[in-house]
């Protein structure tokens, strides 16, 4: 702590300063850079992983560099074992999001809404708490969790100017970015240099952006569409998609601000027509058709209607739907059947005839399809929905809970039929019509599962949810239709059929709404859109199977994720792959339109390949090539990525295409795609997909990584957390090795992680101070012990460090690098600790701990490469470098050795613990002074290296009833049978045996669980009295006594040596693996 009070970043900038060194020596010397050789690789030997290039509409922060860290430790450990390693990057810019922000700054500026009046944005300056518990100042930049004036005055939501504020542009600045291409030039190289600041092991030759600012990335994606369209993959069709009218586009998956996932959820209409004469209300509407329209998943039921139900106090509408029908529903339905060409004026925001109110429709006389009732009624009902469906429910009592309960209420209760204006012939004569045979609950079912759940009245939801699912589940793939054309079939199979006679005849209409709410980047609320635009046939029965294939041959490092790449291939179809607004590469035969996000980003893995030799490190593909972008012609695509023929007709020389060809055919396919679980269910199976349809099987992806999403101190990012940071501020703030060791201490598996500023805090103290006890140790190298025969603990040392290398090696090769820290770094410190307190008088073997530096800065370089570099070159004096240093050399892990000592250990801290419990006396906390007086100066351990008498028999018993195949015990009775005919169970008193010998049978087996079927043996795998004898000088040192003695227990008269204490040899008798220890 520094004077004043003030916390010391020391430590950290000391950190900064070693990684700046050695991201420059790395550069100046291509470290990173890689290049294809002229034979194919063997299995091994080269490594090519990859990353979903992220969007460039702001900063990277924690979430990226979390993702992208899985990726940097693989590589960096494929590449310390000697693997050719590739790690390129790119920057997506394709899409709405760009063109939608910098579209709401011009409309912003337009509205002479910004830039904001001065001081409007002001905020008291944000505080963060340091690892001690102490405030400082937030380094600059960082974002404050306090919101603004004008975001308060706005419920919550920031204009883009002040968005752009955030980020710490000057308002001279933010004016430029109402151009969406200079979006492009701003973020994407801020990005970079955040990326190489953070040490990330890239090839930067082949880094670029994307869209038609790139004319080479905009051929490749030409080529990429045209592929799919010769081969039939892309049509054109109408269909129904997620649809923003704002944008007048499709809004895919990474168009949306909220709603990702979301897909249409396609309803039947039924058409409830309103009878003649119309109410008051209506009277405008006579001479049209007037309908009730009912949103329903189950068409099959429509038999059964007894009525109508809307929400009384709900805002509904008249919209005209043609030039003779008007439907009424809630305005967020006829926005969706807008554009769905179901309204007069179709793709515009319906205006409503006449806005109604719920209660305005109660009492209506309606005529329903399929009904046996000739007239229905509309009535109330509290739990209908407006913002899903149309509003408008058609009641099934005998069949649906909610319906059920709803009409027995309104029967029951005259109060409540006199509050809505119901009159008693509107609901009195109407009964349940049986329908659907349920396989469980019969002919009424839905009138007996409320009777069997006792479910009081409509407003009992827990319930009423319960038996619904119950019902519907039970109805639709078990029950027969008991009514109409189709009596005796299957529910699931009469569904479409009765489906198809109520559109065929004009009953119905089909209608798509969102499953759930969608927000596009441009703020506006989604609909469900029939549009006739370019779309891949994702699903086509055969290219699912080769889909399907690709995935079954892959490496996905988790049931999970396999489950969810299975789930989305069996639901995945369609997929709108054109827009009309936004960045991007154009459709080349339909150049009104862009390709979408999601798909220029599914094979462009392949583009790495080439593109530093088509762009000559030019992000931008710019004028430093020889080759033109026109000169990439499809036959030049197809000769280096498909094995097309050699294009004669090119003006690329053979030497360049060959080079090309030759480092595609090196590099593909990628071993590995790191990504956020989220991008399953559409980039990642949108990159099998196109793989298996344009390449080979013999460049189809080997291997994906999926990781759950990162929390910040155990909570959401979040700036109104305060716990948002950029990369560039977790770097400013902790150094990139600390960031990394904390990313890598986050978490592996599918789960969210858990990224922790005291863990980042406390990265920068062990770095710093190992440092600090390197450089002191090799200032003291002469005094250290450099004779060749090896103590005990040398080889205890020694062997450690061998298992850690084989460990972290297991770790790092299946990605799992929080275990690979634990291995590789924290284990390793304890062993190296635990050494330094085992060597006694004759000091620290020079050797090993030489060796020891050696081995942690190499398990450590993935994680913290930086600081290893530092160590490799500055301290160990080593030549090349550490990210290429090869693996270290390991032993043969000898696991009794570790065995040993842990019992070693673990026997000197049981008899600290009975020494201090003798010097205290029996009484916690309060010592004997006597006893204190006299302190013990001797040890006796009494050792007993064999189960003998009836623990033997014991043992002997459990052996021969265990069976190793299933690794499980047979009946205890049956051991318990085998007990009683063993020599110790023969006596007169087997109940008093059996009461001896069962707690430790129930114990080695317990024990077998844990350590397996040597816990059964009757010998430890070590001598206890060599460990213990080897170790005296040891166990007297750390207990503070003059002399320790090992005895046996196996000679005669040993006992006798405990004298007075001879009681505890027989109350606590030793047994193999807990020696008994009396101090005089």
């Amino acid at each position: 702590m520094a004077e004043g009070g003030e916390r010391s970043f020391a430590r950290r900038d000391r950190l900064l300063l070693i990684e700046s060194q050695a991201q420059k020596l790395w550069a100046e010397n291509g470290v990173f850079e890689a290049e294809s050789r002229d034979s194919p690789p063997k299995a091994g030997e080269k490594f090519f992983g990859n990353f979903p290039f992220p969007y460039m509409n702001g900063y990277m922060h924690l979430g990226h560099a979390f993702s992208l860290s899985k990726l940097e430790f693989a590589s960096a450990y494929h590449r310390l074992r000697g693997a050719n390693v590739l790690l390129p990057f790119g920057f997506h810019c394709t899409g709405m999001p760009i063109k939608a922000s910098a579209d709401r700054l011009t409309r912003e500026i337009e509205n002479d809404r910004n830039p904001p009046v001065e001081g409007e944005n002001d905020e008291s300056e944000g505080k963060v708490e340091g690892p001690s518990g102490e405030d400082q100042t937030q380094p600059p930049g960082n974002y404050k969790s306090k919101k603004s004036k004008a975001v308060a005055k706005s419920g919550g939501v920031m204009s883009q100017w002040e968005i752009m504020r955030s980020y710490g542009l000057s308002d001279e600045e933010i004016a430029k970015f109402t151009d969406p291409y200079h979006w492009l030039t701003f973020f994407p190289p801020l990005a970079l240099d955040d990326l190489k600041a953070f040490g990330l092991g890239c090839d930067w030759r082949r880094t670029f952006i994307t869209t038609d600012m790139n004319p080479y990335f905009d051929s490749f994606v030409r080529w990429q569409m045209r592929k799919l369209k010769e081969m039939g993959k892309i049509v054109k069709d109408l269909r129904y998609t997620i649809y923003s009218p704002l944008d007048g586009q499709p809004c895919a998956d990474h168009d949306r601000a909220s709603g990702e996932g979301v897909n249409p959820q396609e309803y039947t209409l039924i058409k409830m027509e309103v009878i003649s004469p119309f109410p008051p209300k209506l009277s405008s509407l006579q001479g049209k058709k007037v309908y009730l329209a009912a949103a329903t998943l189950r068409p099959e039921t429509m038999y059964g209607q007894t009525n109508c139900w809307v929400l009384p106090d709900g805002d509904y509408g008249a919209f005209e739907i043609n030039d003779t029908d008007v439907f009424i529903l809630t305005k967020r339905a006829a926005r969706n059947l807008a554009y769905q060409n179901l309204s007069r004026h179709p793709y515009k925001e319906p205006e409503a005839l006449i806005e109604l109110k719920g209660q305005d429709l109660i009492g209506l006389p309606l005529k329903s399809p399929l009904a046996f009732n000739d007239i229905l009624y509309t009535l109330p009902m509290m739990s209908v929905l407006t913002d899903k469906g149309t509003g408008i429910v058609t009641s099934v009592p005998s069949d649906s809970p909610d319906d059920y309960m709803a009409l027995h209420d309104l029967k029951a209760k005259v109060p409540l039929r006199a509050k809505y204006g119901v009159k008693d012939e509107w609901v009195l004569p109407f009964e349940i019509i049986p329908i659907i045979h349920h396989p469980d609950f019969g002919d009424r079912s839905a009138e007996r599962i409320c009777i069997e759940k006792k479910i009081a009245s409509q407003n009992d939801r827990e319930k009423l949810d319960d038996a619904k699912k119950t019902i519907y589940k039970g109805g639709f793939y078990e029950g027969t239709m008991l009514v109409g054309e189709f009596t005796g079939m299957k529910v699931q199979e009469a569904k479409s059929l009765i489906r198809n006679q109520l559109l065929d005849s004009g009953f119905a209409v089909v209608y798509s709404e969102p499953e759930k709410k969608v927000v596009s980047r441009s703020r506006d609320e989604c609909v469900v859109a029939l549009t006739d635009q370019w779309y891949i046939t994702y699903g086509e029965t055969e290219w699912k199977k080769a889909a399907e294939e690709c995935l079954a041959s892959m490496n996905v490092y988790s049931e999970e994720s396999r489950h969810g790449f299975e789930h989305t291939l069996s639901w995945l179809n369609q997929w709108a792959c054109s827009r009309s607004f936004g960045l991007g590469t154009r459709i080349p035969w339909d150049e009104d339109f862009l390709v979408e996000s999601l798909s220029d980003s599914t094979i462009y893995m392949a583009y790495y390949a080439v593109a530093h030799i088509l762009q000559k490190g030019d992000m931008y593909g710019g004028d430093r090539s020889n080759i033109k972008p026109d000169q990439l012609t499809d036959e030049v695509w197809d000769f280096l990525f498909v094995g097309g023929p050699y294009p004669k007709s090119s003006d690329i020389s053979s030497s360049v295409l060959n080079k090309m060809k030759q480092e595609f055919e090196y590099w593909y396919p990628f071993d590995l795609r790191v990504s956020g679980k989220d991008l399953i269910q559409n980039h990642l199976t949108f990159c099998i997909y196109n793989h298996t349809a344009i390449f080979p099987k013999k460049h189809w992806p080997l291997g994906f990584r999926c990781n759950g999403l990162i929390m910040v101190n155990s909570e959401k990012m979040s700036k109104s957390k305060g716990n948002f940071k950029t990369l560039r501020q977790a770097i400013e703030e902790f150094s990139a090795d600390a960031t990394r060791f904390a990313l890598a201490d986050a978490g592996d598996g599918m789960d969210d992680a858990n990224f922790v500023f005291d863990t980042a805090n406390a990265a920068i103290l062990r770095l710093t101070k190992e440092l600090t006890w390197m450089e002191e140790l090799i200032s003291v190298e002469l005094s250290l012990r450099k004779s060749s025969p090896l103590t005990y603990a040398d080889r205890v040392f020694a062997n450690e460090m061998d298992i850690a290398v084989h460990v972290t090696e297991k770790n790092y090769s299946e990605y799992m690098f929080r275990e690979a820290l634990k291995s590789g770094f924290y284990d390793l410190q304890a062993a190296r600790d635990e050494y330094r307190l085992s060597c006694g008088s004759g000091g620290m073997n020079r050797d090993l701990l030489w060796r020891f530096m050696d081995v942690q800065t190499r398990l450590i370089a993935p994680i913290c490469p930086h600081y290893a570099e530092h160590v490799w070159r500055e301290l160990l004096k080593k030549d090349g470098y550490v990210v290429k240093a090869g693996w270290p050399e390991a032993g043969t892990p000898d696991f009794t050795l570790k065995k040993a000592n842990t019992y070693l250990q673990d026997t000197i801290v049981s008899m600290r613990k009975l020494m201090q419990k003798q010097v205290n006396g029996s009484k916690k906390g309060k010592a004997n002074a006597s006893n204190a007086q006299n302190k013990p100066t001797t040890g006796l351990i009494f050792v007993n290296e064999q189960f003998d008498g009836w623990k033997k028999e014991c043992l002997r018993i459990l052996q021969s009833k265990f069976d190793a195949s299933t690794g499980a015990f047979a009946p205890d009775g049956e051991i318990l049978v085998e007990l009683q005919k063993s020599e110790i169970g023969q006596p007169a008193n087997f109940k008093q045996i059996q009461k001896l010998c069962m707690p430790f049978l129930r114990f080695k087996k317990d024990e077998v669980k844990t350590v397996g079927v040597q816990a059964l043996d009757l010998r430890l795998p070590f001598g206890e009295i060599q460990v213990l004898s080897e170790n005296l000088e040891l166990i007297a040192r750390q207990l503070g006594l003059d002399c320790v003695e090992v005895l046996s227990v196996a000679e005669s008269d040993v006992v006798s040596r405990a004298g007075d204490h001879a009681s505890v040899l027989n109350s606590n008798p030793p047994s193999p693996g807990n020696p008994t220890a009396i101090f005089f």
